[in-house]
């Protein structure tokens, strides 16, 4: 079943990503974790995105900014590895509590308790009026690096607080993605790195095949939103997606998804 329910969710992620205001990694992972542990579905979900970047920049990579991408980047790789460190290490942590709720017993672990709170930072973040607004420095570039390093390490939500930084450069629209795209590789290299090291004889699930449908179904993903852009009315899309991402974050707090 997972060949089905899973690629499907990548499709309809990968489209929802251009209408909903939310990265692949953000819709896939906590959908990825009904059906995997948190450490199985951090590790798919990291290839999947890292596979759907390449193919990104391999559309867009003669438009980078190599000047803006390496002040990012040289702040933002360690940020990763660190962050990617601390994911494995929560990962191997023991069970914080235990806890019967309606006759079932469930149990809060701290990589759980952290990828669910992420998540709804992320929720919160895009509906704050004022992230958007917020006036940055183009000399603030390497602290940008490190927070988007650091947090894209850590569960992959990245792309907020990557964009809030790069809009401060003058690049424009095809040098913004293509570079920001160059930048999330780049993460998704160490932190993709960093888990398969630790977790290779571990019991995370790494189904090749698995993994290859569902990249395949996020390239689609990406072309039908495209196709779908103007059909879907945008307030509904955005309801939808973040009362999703809510119950399923706070789930993940409760120990429900573990």
């Amino acid at each position: 079943m997972e060949f089905v329910f899973i690629p499907l969710t990548a499709l309809l992620a990968s489209g929802l990503t251009l209408i909903s205001g939310f990265g692949l990694g953000t819709l896939l992972f906590p959908v990825m974790a009904l059906f995997f542990d948190l450490p199985s579905a951090m590790a798919i979900t990291a290839v999947v995105h890292m596979l759907n970047n390449l193919f990104k920049l391999g559309l867009m990579g003669r438009h980078i900014s190599g000047a803006v991408f390496w002040r990012f980047a040289v702040t933002a790789l360690p940020f990763a590895f660190v962050g990617a460190w601390l994911m494995v290490t929560l990962a191997e942590a023991s069970t914080w509590f235990e806890y019967q709720w309606l006759g079932f017993q469930f149990s809060v672990k701290p990589l759980g308790m952290c990828m669910g709170l992420l998540l709804l930072l992320m929720v919160a973040i895009k509906h704050w009026p004022g992230f958007k607004q917020m006036k940055i420095q183009a000399s603030w570039m390497p602290l940008g690096g490190a927070i988007s390093g650091f947090f894209g390490g850590l569960s992959g939500h990245q792309g907020a607080f990557r964009s809030l930084f790069l809009m401060a450069t003058d690049l424009n629209k095809q040098a913004f993605i293509a570079t920001g795209v160059v930048i999330a590789v780049a993460i998704d290299v160490v932190r993709t790195a960093v888990y398969g090291w630790h977790f290779f004889d571990s019991d995370v699930v790494l189904d090749v095949g698995l993994m290859t449908v569902t990249t395949l179904a996020a390239f689609l993903g990406a072309y039908l939103g495209r196709q779908w852009l103007e059909k879907i009315t945008l307030a509904t899309v955005h309801r939808l997606v973040t009362w999703m991402l809510s119950i399923l974050g706070l789930a993940m707090v409760a120990g429900i998804i573990n």
